[in-house]
Parts: structure tokens; sequence; C-alpha cells
């Protein structure tokens, strides 16, 4: 996949009939989405939704390398590679796999990941300058350095990216993680967790929790002080905000079941149970890698993202040197078996209890289900979850069409969510969060309050019942080849 103008023109150029009669229908009234878009996003959306729909699609190390092509640091932010070293212990990914195994008996199969280092950006806003200035030419020591003289805030957002667990990096997330640090006036750490299908479940979730306690516990030649996890949010779209889900679902069972009293990291002695973040706070989370949710169907009107996958229509991609992967697996970030395991689908998880205050934004998309179970479930068990939900506007749409109201406001509520729940004034007479719902109209942005606690569209019963018949349909469709991708 190229990206250069050509590159764009020779994909554009075929499309330019489809793109006018887009735009024909929409000036006319004649497309249903008409009333509540601009031409703008019309165009966008249904362009995104014709690429993804492509019968003949593209090999995945195409996409991937594609999607992790660095676009150059620029104008208005503070960049600060770093490399989080990997501990001479083995403590954590020990933990992790009994974890992994207490939550389902053990009956799920998953390749047991190595520990490696973890690379990872700090990013921050860089004031007064020029969207095209450039990089200064420092070491990163003295990035990081210029980064933290802008800081505010004791805000420190763990951000995992989004990308179908396959695709982007921290690279790719720049300008939203930027955005975020600047709004929070906090900063990031955008981690460069390892991708599938060459690096399955569970290489990600260890990358996260070593990222996490790399936070509290800086390993050695760290550019950091430790953070107190009180000042630490998890922050994540699509993938990424499942990842984040994912993390603290690990916190949790770690906390509920783990036998040891302490675990070693860095020649550290670790006290546990391992403290919960000050918050979670998710862009459009994908909850369910299953996808069997009713909004997949029922709000696709309102999206880009292709169908879920069937037995008679799976997704097909050429042979490459990742794909299909040795020995065969029926999903790219999973084996099947896996899909309703609480750490890969949280969908699945039934204990939120102890969890961290959650902030959950959707448009009006194909994935908004499984986030409204979530958020439900996670509130009557007594969790603060604040649901935000905007009308008619599909998966990620803050990142994609940041011009909008809607956008702004996401952003805003996104970035204040992480600010006031990790600053030091919480819980000592300062801003205390409670659990809101809040349904947003189109261009607008009217608020229409909405009761978090009912806003499952299933019951838990039912949402079981639908990863189960997915789950069992999946498997069956195998046919023992590597075939069936989860598009997002």
């Amino acid at each position: 996949m190229d990206d250069s103008p050509s590159a764009l023109l020779r994909l554009l150029i075929p499309k330019l009939p489809f793109i006018a009669k887009t735009a024909l229908w929409h000036s006319l009234w004649l497309s249903p989405t008409s009333s509540k878009w601009d031409l703008r996003t019309e165009i966008t959306v249904r362009i995104i939704r014709s690429l993804l729909d492509n019968p003949k699609p593209t090999p995945l190390l195409e996409q991937q390398r594609w999607s992790v092509k660095d676009p150059g640091i620029k104008g208005k932010m503070w960049i600060s590679k770093v490399t989080l070293a990997k501990p001479e212990e083995e403590d954590i990914r020990n933990i992790l796999t009994e974890a992994i195994d207490s939550m389902d008996g053990g009956r799920g199969t998953y390749t047991v990941p190595a520990i490696v280092p973890v690379e990872a950006e700090w990013t921050g806003h860089r004031a007064n300058v020029r969207h095209d200035r450039p990089r200064l030419d420092l070491s990163e020591v003295q990035h990081y350095e210029k980064l933290m003289a802008e800081v505010t805030s004791p805000v420190t957002i763990l951000y995992l990216h989004g990308g179908v667990y396959y695709m982007m990096d921290p690279c790719s997330h720049r300008i939203p993680t930027s955005r975020l640090a600047h709004l929070s006036n906090g900063r990031c750490l955008s981690i460069r967790y390892r991708l599938a299908p060459q690096n399955p479940f569970p290489h990600a979730l260890l990358d996260a929790f070593q990222a996490y306690l790399s936070l509290m516990y800086p390993p050695p030649d760290s550019f950091h002080e430790p953070v107190s996890a009180s000042n630490i949010v998890f922050a994540g779209d699509s993938a990424g905000g499942n990842l984040s889900l994912a993390l603290v679902q690990l916190i949790l069972q770690i906390n509920r079941s783990c036998t040891r009293k302490n675990m070693l990291f860095h020649r550290r002695t670790i006290d546990l149970p391992i403290p919960v973040p000050a918050g979670l706070a998710g862009c459009c989370p994908w909850a369910d890698i299953s996808r069997c949710m009713p909004s997949v169907i029922t709000n696709a009107q309102w999206d880009y993202l292709p169908a879920p996958m069937t037995n008679d229509a799976v997704s097909r991609f050429p042979h490459d040197a990742i794909w299909p992967t040795d020995p065969p697996r029926g999903d790219v970030f999973c084996d099947l078996s896996m899909l309703c395991h609480p750490l890969v689908s949280p969908l699945a998880a039934k204990d939120w209890t102890g969890s961290c205050p959650m902030w959950l934004g959707y448009g009006e998309e194909m994935l908004a289900d499984e986030g409204k179970a979530v958020a439900s479930l996670a509130a009557k068990q007594g969790v603060t979850v604040i649901w935000e939900q905007f009308e008619a506007m599909p998966h990620c749409f803050p990142m994609i069409f940041d011009q909008l109201p809607a956008s702004r406001k996401y952003n805003k509520d996104w970035a204040d969510f992480c600010g006031t729940i990790a600053s030091d004034t919480v819980g000592e007479g300062g801003a205390k969060l409670e659990t809101k719902g809040i349904w947003f109209a189109v261009k607008t942005c009217k608020e229409t309050n909405v009761n978090v606690m009912s806003l499952a569209v299933c019951s838990q019963e039912e949402v079981e019942e639908r990863m189960r018949r997915t789950k069992e349909a999946s498997m069956k469709g195998d046919e023992g080849e590597a075939k069936i991708l989860p598009k997002l």
C-alpha cells in the first residue's frame, strides 16, 4: 500500500462516478443519511466502507507495513521515543497466564508470549509553534525534558492504539494522543505493543501490563519518575479500547484469584494486590471480538465497518509471509477457542467489581451494543460509569471528522475525564464523578440524559448465549484453515 499523492489519485479516480452519485443523492435528500450528515461526512464514510468491503483484499503484511509507516514528527507535539526494558524475572508472564487460565478453567488454546522490551513514545503538546514546525534536533531525553516543561497536570495517560490488533502504531496516533495530552494538560505514554497475526493473544496484553508496571515502578535508565496509579488513566480507541478493558479485567482477576503475596519486577518486590488505575477512557472500544450483538446489523447505515463474517462469506486474504499462520488459526487475533474469554472479549466479563471509573464514548455505530452491555453491567456492580453516545456518528468518528461539532465535544469530554479522574484533587474535596449517561443529538449536540443501568439491549444470559453461538459457528466454519478475519 502506497500513501503517495499519485497512489491516492489512483485510488480515487476510479471512484469518481461513485463520489458524484453520492453527492447528487445527498444534495437531493435521497440518501437515508442526508438529514444527519454533511456532504463531506457522507462521501468519506462511503469511500471508507467501499475500501473495507473490497472483494480483493490486500495481503495482511502489506496492510500492516503501510499502517505503521512513520509520517514524521512536526508541529504541535513533543515526542520522546523510549524503550521500556524487559524484567529479568518471569513473574509478570506467569501471573498473566495464571489469570487467563483461572478465568476459563484452562480450556482455551493460546501461545504463551515471551517477555520483551516494549517500545513506546512519550507524547505531549508543544505550544506556540506552527503546525509545520520541524522537530528539534535533540536527544530523546532532551525531548522528554522539553515535553515535561509544558505539562501542568499529574495526569499520565497509558495510550493503547487501535487498528484491529494487526495494524497501526504509536506513530499513526500522534495527532489524537498529542491532542489528548493537550486538552488534559498531561502526557501520554503510547506503547508499541506486538501485533497479530505474528503475535496473537495474549502478546499485546502482556506488553500493556508490563508498560503499566513500568510507569509505577520504572526500569533502570527510564526517563520518568515513578507514577502513582491514582494519576494513571488507561485510554485507547477501538482495539486499543478492547486492550484497555482487558487490562483492567486482568488486574481485577489477579487481585481476585492470585495466591501470591508479591511479585518480582526488575529486582524489586511488588506487593499484591496490584493497584487499579485512576480511570479508563475508551473511544469506541471493540469489546466483542465475535461481533455478535444486534447493533452490528441495526446500526450499519451509520457506520463504515464491514458486516460480521459468516460461514458462507468469509474473508479470504492472499497468502503472504504472515498469513495464514502455522499452525493455521481461525482468527487473526486469537485461537477460536478464546473468542469468549473475558480478556479477549471484555463483553464476556461477568464481574467488574472494584474497577476504576470508566468513560465510554461511542457513535451510533455497529459496536454500540457491546459497549452498552459493558457499561450497564459495570454500573450495576458499583463502578462509576460515564456513557456518551453521539447520534448518527460512525466508529471512531472524532479521529476521522475532527471538524464536526460532535467530534470537538467528544474530544473535550474524553480529555476532561482523564484530567479530572487522575488529578490530585479527586477524593480530597475536589471533583467527584458520578455515573451518568448522555445521548447527543447530531449537529446540535443537544443533550438527553439516559439511564446507564438500563442501556443493555440484551440480558447478560442472552449476551453469553449470543457469544457462544457465534463462537460455535466460527469453529464449524474454520474447516482447519485460517480464513476468518475480524474486520474492524
